[in-house]
């Protein structure tokens, strides 16, 4: 189940063997969201949304592993009722990149996938998208998907992370506001926080200074662009909504069939 990502020369004759690269999936959460405390256990349908996440991110057949990352204990506790393996972080992060970068030092695998704890609606093609365009060139740090926008509603949504591309699928920018200026249907993408990142990228992600950009936004992809550091975006037609207030949890509920 993982991805072939180059070949070593091994003195056995002729024969060259394929290296295969770990591929681990994290899943960072935290009690202490400014918008929807405690959201990581938050019940949908009966089911916690960081189980929601978990079980769709674990279903990829190109993780090796899934973990949730969190500082609080509530959610290690949640993370063991159904079977995850939870890794606790320093309580400092304010970036869930950050969070994960701390997850990857202690760990060996050659790609990183972030799904974040608040994408309830992940399916394994999400993953795999991400997984597949990261392995392919292991020039790029990290490649991050996009979908498009609902609706005019989501579009003029704070919290839905808005992201222009350049022609060869580069990300320019990422904003809480709306971008391109109007709202055209299906001609605005939002983030969905599904990245594959190279393992030694998380550590230079960590090591970059903050930009003012990344500040203003609240958006970790920032640092990266503001430091010249370019981001793939890989389109997916799966239809999904992160949750970041009570209202969300609404609509993801009544998007996935639970109301």
């Amino acid at each position: 189940n993982q991805e072939m990502v180059g070949w070593k020369n091994i003195k056995t004759g002729e024969i060259k063997l394929p290296v295969r690269m770990r591929v681990l999936g994290v899943i960072p959460a935290r009690m202490g969201s400014s918008r929807f405390p405690g959201k990581p256990l938050a019940s949908i349908g009966g089911t916690s949304m960081i189980e929601h996440v978990y079980r769709g991110t674990a279903r990829s057949r190109l993780l090796d592993e899934v973990v949730v990352a969190t500082c609080d204990p509530e959610i290690a506790a949640a993370a063991a009722t159904f079977g995850a393996r939870a890794v606790i972080t320093s309580a400092a992060h304010d970036r869930a990149s950050d969070r994960v970068a701390e997850v990857s030092a202690g760990d060996d695998a050659g790609i990183v996938v972030m799904v974040q704890g608040d994408e309830p609606m992940v399916t394994p093609p999400m993953v795999d998208a991400a997984v597949r365009a990261r392995a392919a060139d292991p020039a790029i740090a990290c490649v991050n998907l996009s979908a498009p926008i609902a609706d005019e509603l989501e579009a003029r949504d704070p919290n839905t992370v808005k992201v222009v591309t350049s022609i060869d699928g580069r990300a320019l920018y990422f904003s809480r506001s709306m971008i391109p200026g109007a709202y055209v249907p299906r001609a605005l993408h939002k983030q969905v926080c599904v990245i594959a990142f190279r393992r030694q990228a998380l550590f230079q992600f960590r090591n970059l200074p903050r930009g003012p950009l990344e500040e203003l936004e609240s958006i970790d992809m920032l640092r990266f662009l503001e430091n010249g550091i370019p981001v793939r975006m890989v389109p997916t037609d799966v239809k999904t909504h992160a949750v970041d207030t009570e209202a969300d949890l609404e609509r993801v509920s009544r998007l996935m069939g639970f109301t």
